[in-house]
């Protein structure tokens, strides 16, 4: 199984190719993070980013895959990355999806897309049997995701962002 993911880092779909996110993504990254609307929906980012802060974030991608601990992919649209789509946190047949969009990109579809082809991935290639996500309450869009993708809601709980610098309440999703 390890040697099929380490082969098996692109997919394509429809409208996109997801790719491994590395480290020469980071100026674009950056980019993306240092707006507003997308960074405070991200409770783990750190807002305002640097761009070492976004390198300090890429840096251990390489090895989470070779784990097998998380898989990130750079969702690509043309030849413009234009968000990240990933499974991480993976430990006993179990992980977390998540996904997140340059705000330009939002409202077409393209986050479901590439959360789906990650959720094959996760499910078909690495072979999880149980996925959870979650989202900030007043972010609705990624809910109505979710719910597309099959997820179910499990509760809400309170949580630490770091980029609003504040205690955020987070929709909690399953999907066995």
């Amino acid at each position: 199984m390890a040697d099929r993911v380490q082969r098996e880092h692109t997919i394509r779909t429809a409208r996109l190719m997801l790719r491994r996110m590395t480290a020469e993504d980071a100026l674009r990254v950056y980019e993306i993070q240092s707006n507003w609307n997308v960074a405070r929906m991200l409770r783990r980012a750190l807002f305002p980013p640097s761009l070492d802060d976004i390198r300090r974030w890429l840096t251990p991608h390489e090895g989470e895959w070779v784990s097998g601990t998380a898989y990130r992919f750079a969702v690509v649209l043309g030849d413009r990355l234009v968000g990240c789509a990933d499974v991480d946190e993976i430990s006993h047949a179990s992980g977390e999806l998540g996904y997140w969009l340059d705000e330009g990109f939002w409202g077409r579809g393209i986050a479901s897309e590439a959360a789906e082809a990650v959720l094959r991935f996760a499910v078909t290639t690495v072979g999880l049997k149980r996925l959870s996500s979650g989202h900030a309450i007043d972010n609705p869009a990624s809910g109505r995701i979710l719910t597309k993708l099959g997820f179910s809601p499990t509760g809400e709980t309170k949580l630490w962002s770091r980029s609003r610098r504040e205690e955020i309440i987070q929709i909690q999703y399953e999907l066995r």
